[in-house]
């Protein structure tokens, strides 16, 4: 069904008024006055701290259909203290994306994530944006032929630069290839972090065919699908592959193989 447009504009407008409440005028330096009717702060601070015309802004906040820039929205975002919730919620409305999306490493990850991931009977392990395994079962340890098991393991780096998932992986340059497409979606909003940059950098030096892939510009989204390993002592091992995103990091995500 067609969106409401309106009825987001409205609703965007009510969350702004709800958060401009909250926020203390001593929040921002500002004095606290006299004549205050409402708590909070007023449109015309809010406009003034987020260098816009309060003209402007009233007109955001009654729902009217005016452009609003990604820049202006994060200004508003900062200016409102909002959360990460709010701050994607906010963003969600005004159909925009988030420049600070990808920049969630603050955001620290639950104490029992490994127990979770070894509750899982089947192969399941834990990628962050960079594909680091954050966390893995014995059942993953056991297709992977015991990799990873020292030092800082990261998938790309073990799909492109470990000669044993050439022999792992059936029909490994096909789906090496459709790999850097979805590390290139991945990281779209990480474009200028060093760490990301290193490790593009390294993978291009190591791998020809990651060299070559990346310079496509193919993206494509983590999909599930048919998984096939050629495993040295099990023979061939065939799994249906499912992605979940962590709720409080959705930049991790939990990848589980379910026999086929």
């Amino acid at each position: 069904m067609p969106r409401d447009d309106a009825a987001r504009r409205r609703e965007l407008g009510a969350f702004l008024r709800s958060a401009r409440a909250r926020v203390a005028p001593a929040d921002h330096g500002l004095p606290p006055g006299v004549r205050r009717r409402t708590p909070g702060l007023r449109r015309e601070e809010i406009a003034q701290l987020c260098g816009i015309s309060a003209t402007w802004y009233t007109w955001i906040e009654q729902g009217r259909d005016v452009s609003v820039s990604v820049d202006v929205w994060c200004r508003l975002a900062d200016a409102l203290r909002l959360a990460r919730a709010e701050r994607h919620y906010l963003f969600s409305l005004a159909e925009c994306a988030d420049p600070q999306a990808g920049h969630l490493d603050a955001i620290a990850l639950p104490d029992g994530l490994q127990d979770c991931v070894d509750s899982i009977r089947c192969p399941a392990y834990v990628l962050d944006q960079a594909w680091n395994v954050l966390a893995c079962n014995a059942a993953l340890l056991r297709v992977f032929d015991g990799w990873p098991v020292r030092g800082q393991p990261n998938l790309l780096r073990y799909i492109f630069l470990d000669p044993a998932a050439r022999t792992l992986v059936v029909d490994w340059e096909e789906r090496a290839s459709r790999v850097v497409a979805e590390f290139r979606a991945d990281v779209a909003a990480l474009a200028g972090e060093p760490g990301i940059g290193a490790l593009v950098a390294e993978l291009q030096a190591g791998s020809p065919l990651f060299a070559r892939a990346w310079t496509r510009q193919v993206v494509v989204d983590r999909e599930g699908g048919l998984r096939e390993f050629q495993h040295p002592a099990d023979g061939r091992l065939r799994f249906r592959q499912f992605t979940f995103r962590l709720a409080i990091r959705p930049d991790c995500k939990l990848v589980m193989l379910l026999n086929d």
